[in-house]
């Protein structure tokens, strides 16, 4: 189970930092992202880590105003979000990758308003 937290209500140029952890079963060494969708578009990728945190990926939309991170010993990604935009509101998705299956949270909401 993938329980995300974190979401809220921001101003422009405000700030979030949202986390998922991983309880009720181990991974073998997943990969752990975000992904957001907001209405009436596509679901789309965010921002990816490596098992051991050694590589990071984004999305261009998000580059230099957040940040992925994770702590391997209590299960948790987290996802600094800085210099939001009112394009960034949607809803986030803890996503972990492992052994080639996908498991994703229920997300949670975050809505950036001008």
């Amino acid at each position: 189970q993938l329980v995300e937290s974190g979401g809220g209500s921001v101003q422009a140029g405000g700030s979030l930092r949202l986390s998922c952890t991983a309880s009720g079963r181990t991974f073998d060494s997943p990969a752990m992202g975000w992904f957001r969708q907001a209405p009436g578009k596509e679901r789309e990728f965010v921002a990816a880590i490596s098992w051991n945190g050694a590589n990071t990926a984004y999305a261009d939309s998000v580059k230099g105003r957040f940040t992925i991170s994770r702590e391997n010993a209590k299960n948790t990604v987290s996802l600094q979000m800085n210099s939001l935009k009112p394009e960034d509101t949607a809803v986030y998705y803890c996503n972990v990758l492992s052994l080639g299956r996908s498991y994703w949270g229920q997300g949670t909401q975050v809505t950036v308003s001008s």
